[in-house]
């Protein structure tokens, strides 16, 4: 599992890096203007359905099942039944998208109150979202088909057609800046193609594996009413972090010029780390529970829990130490350039501190819903979920006045703290979750890592760098560069001394063979 681990990690790497150059690219060319406003609701939309549909609750429940069918009753049923889920998905997705296209006005209204028919706003995001709305439908049957790869063990080929959407991203920006001259119309159609060549390489990766699937006409069998049974209630218990993001999108609009861009960009930093660590650390367990649940292994159960928490949490928590001791830096040595000035830096500074709080939160989030996921349960989350969302609306409403652009992030962080805390407290009393002394002192050991770590790049930092904001261009970026080396090299350092990892054991078990694949 650890080797998935690494393996899916690596890949969403990759593709982070590049979304990260993407990202750059939106804040030089579109600034914090009406433009990016539009932009940043269009993407907003399709991406929500993404998650909801894509990677949360479709593959909680899919992907059980289609393992389950893979190792009791081989290929040949798992292929009829994802084909039928395929169909099916695409379906209604294309409902959806329909009716999504024809109500669009009125969907934009909703999620971007603030919007008002006398600014450009409006009627921008309108016409971009409509570009940009047909990826849901393209971008949640390439997570289906991904899910079957996973399922077969092809971690490494789900996860580097992901990388796709960025590089087509970047393409876009650059054609729609150069050429074309309209940037945010030319940054719209590239997500849209970049769902094309992302499902076009998962097929063509499934095929390489000795599966094929078609769409067929829709049907409602035994096995689909079951999956729609788990489904329907995991709409909201599995995509509860992106609803959250969605709210702070809808306040957001309702705050003062420049809050959406500034919320998110700040939140493309905190998913750097959540998207690496929780969807690796998401992807690869769900999988191996469903395995032990199977075979009824409850001590095995328990002990991949722990270990894939261990895991996720030694980079989580000195990221989150990190975001927060080093944004100011990070937002003005990345972004500040172009139309986002330094002041836009600062302000998203203060919304990544409070995102960065909540990160170990939300990486816990996606680590802990598989246990329930794996035993068929997606009703416990989506009932936490509800009261998640309850309490972020609410922490919204009373911050965003008095706080502006820092209420939102905030609201998220409280929010998903109490997700994860109910969702810990359950599976311990269902006996699916029992933390071993090893897991409890290994985290107090990363944590005390994280504290020094992030004192000590302070003082390097205002002895080295005392004006490192106000640098410009490469030498303002080459001194991020070695604040980040020095901080990242000073934790494994202190890793080293605290007994918490030693390099030898971490590539000893790397190199050990890897299990067969299941039958």
């Amino acid at each position: 599992m650890l080797k998935n681990f690494l393996t899916v990690g690596g890949w969403t790497m990759v593709s982070r890096v590049l979304g990260l150059v993407r990202d750059q690219l939106l804040a030089a060319f579109l600034g914090t203007g009406s433009a990016q406003a539009a932009y940043l609701v269009a993407f907003r939309l399709p991406n929500m359905f993404r998650r909801l549909f894509g990677e949360g609750a479709f593959n909680a429940a899919f992907v059980p099942m289609f393992t389950a069918r893979l190792a009791q009753n081989g290929e040949a049923e798992a292929r009829a039944f994802a084909t039928e889920a395929m169909s099916a998905l695409a379906s209604w997705l294309l409902l959806i998208t329909i009716l999504g296209e024809i109500l669009m006005p009125w969907l934009i209204r909703l999620i971007a109150p603030g919007f008002t028919t006398e600014g450009t706003e409006l009627d921008l995001a309108v016409s971009l979202t409509r570009i940009t709305f047909p990826y849901l439908v393209l971008i949640c049957v390439a997570a289906l088909v991904a899910g079957v790869l996973n399922s077969l063990h092809r971690f490494s080929m789900a996860a580097a057609a992901y990388v796709s959407f960025n590089v087509v991203g970047i393409g876009s920006i650059l054609y729609g800046a150069f050429v074309l001259h309209d940037t945010a119309y030319a940054a719209a159609w590239g997500i849209t193609i970049s769902g094309i060549v992302q499902l076009g390489l998962l097929l063509w990766s499934l095929r390489r594996a000795g599966m094929t699937l078609s769409f067929g006409r829709p049907r409602f069998t035994p096995a689909m009413h079951d999956m729609i049974r788990r489904l329907v209630p995991g709409l909201i218990g599995s995509g509860v972090t992106q609803l959250n993001l969605t709210v702070d999108t809808m306040i957001a609009t309702l705050l003062p010029a420049g809050s959406i861009s500034w919320l998110y960009f700040a939140d493309r930093m905190n998913q750097l780390p959540l998207g690496v660590l929780g969807a690796a650390a998401g992807t690869t367990l769900l999988p191996v529970l469903t395995r032990h649940v199977a075979n009824g292994e409850i001590r095995e159960g328990h002990a991949t829990l722990n270990r894939t928490i261990d895991y996720a949490l030694l980079l989580t928590l000195p990221a989150c130490f990190g975001l927060i001791t080093l944004a100011p830096e990070i937002m003005a040595g990345l972004f500040g350039f172009g139309h986002f000035t330094i002041r836009d830096a600062m302000a998203s500074a203060q919304s990544l501190r409070a995102y960065a709080a909540g990160l170990p939160a939300f990486v816990l989030v996606k680590v802990l819903s598989p246990g329930f996921f794996a035993h068929g349960d997606t009703r416990t989350p989506v009932n936490i979920g509800y009261m998640t969302l309850a309490l972020n609306l609410a922490l919204n409403l009373a911050l965003y006045r008095p706080l502006a652009h820092i209420g939102p992030p905030l609201a998220s962080t409280l929010a998903a703290l109490g997700n994860v805390a109910l969702l810990g407290v359950i599976l311990y009393r269902r006996d699916i979750f029992r933390p071993d002394r090893r897991l409890i002192d290994r985290l107090a050991r990363m944590t005390a890592a994280s504290a020094l770590m992030s004192a000590a790049t302070i003082v390097i930092a205002r002895i080295a760098m005392p004006d490192l904001i106000g640098w410009h261009g490469l030498p303002r970026a080459a001194g991020l560069g070695a604040l980040i080396v020095f901080a990242g090299a000073l934790y494994l350092l202190l890793l080293a001394l605290l007994g918490v990892a030693r390099p030898g054991a971490v590539l000893g078990r790397l190199r050990r063979p890897r299990p067969a694949p299941l039958p």
